[in-house]
């Protein structure tokens, strides 16, 4: 993991050498209806109220329970202890960027919405809210936190979610098997570059040309940054697009050559 300083710097030199996300030159109509549609969109969907209400509660949530945890990945059980809110503080993707994902799914409707990396369900709350009629397999390693979770799902009414337990490295694989093809993902379950190239790997058998993979923090380290840049080069790999906290990918067979975008977000 990067050190905050040495982050800071990076994200300044990629805010100067972004474009101004205005959509102004762009000759892909993809990535020029995602700007404007999708990305500029301003518009203050109720839904974002009931994510960001769940946000709240679990913000003020000084509950304490033990993790028991192999992480995504990893061998090693891990115990420590942790509060709720440290969890939704520290762990849960920030409200800019669920309710982007939220744009993001409203707009492109995928049937099929894969998540790696459930934590307390904010996110994936976002994700359920922007289609109802969307199936949703969300994945935790935690068996504590995805306990959590499921509580947090029956509050808000979300019925099109079913949430995994366990190492992915052992239950991705059946995922996928059930749950192909896979029409949308948001990988956030493991920031090291060897997991993540494998579950990008993993995916590719499942995905098709209007699939889209979103990765979280694709420069939280130099690992994460090497793994981004085998994903872009990868040959199916259509477009990408970095946003600096995440990077998106699609597949589209319309991008005859490879077009790599860096936008202010």
């Amino acid at each position: 993991m990067y050190y905050a300083p040495f982050l800071a710097l990076k994200y300044l030199r990629y805010y100067l050498l972004a474009s101004n996300g205005k959509g102004h030159g762009t000759h892909s109509p993809f990535i020029y209806n995602f700007i404007t549609r999708v990305l500029n969109d301003k518009s203050q969907y109720t839904e974002y109220k009931k994510a960001e209400g769940l946000r709240r509660r679990l913000l003020n949530d000084s509950r304490m329970f033990i993790i028991e945890d192999f992480g995504a990945g990893s061998a090693v059980l891990k115990r420590h202890e942790r509060s709720i809110k440290s969890i939704a503080r520290n762990a849960a993707k920030s409200k800019k960027f669920g309710q982007l994902l939220f744009r993001m799914v409203k707009y492109y409707q995928p049937t099929t919405i894969l998540e790696l990396g459930t934590s307390l369900g904010i996110t994936t709350s976002y994700l359920s809210l922007a289609n109802p009629v969307s199936k949703i397999v969300t994945m935790e390693g935690a068996k504590e936190i995805a306990e959590i979770a499921k509580l947090n799902f029956r509050q808000l009414a979300i019925n099109n979610v079913e949430l995994i337990e366990g190492n992915f490295d052992n239950t991705l694989p059946h995922v996928l098997d059930s749950t192909s093809p896979v029409d949308f993902a948001f990988i956030d379950g493991n920031h090291r570059r060897i997991p993540t190239e494998n579950y990008f790997q993993m995916l590719l058998p499942h995905l098709h040309n209007d699939s889209i993979l979103v990765f979280d923090d694709i420069h939280w380290s130099k690992g994460m940054e090497k793994a981004w840049e085998t994903i872009k080069a990868h040959p199916e790999v259509r477009c990408s697009i970095d946003l600096f906290f995440i990077g998106i990918v699609v597949f589209r067979k319309e991008f005859r050559e490879k077009q790599h975008f860096a936008i202010r977000f």
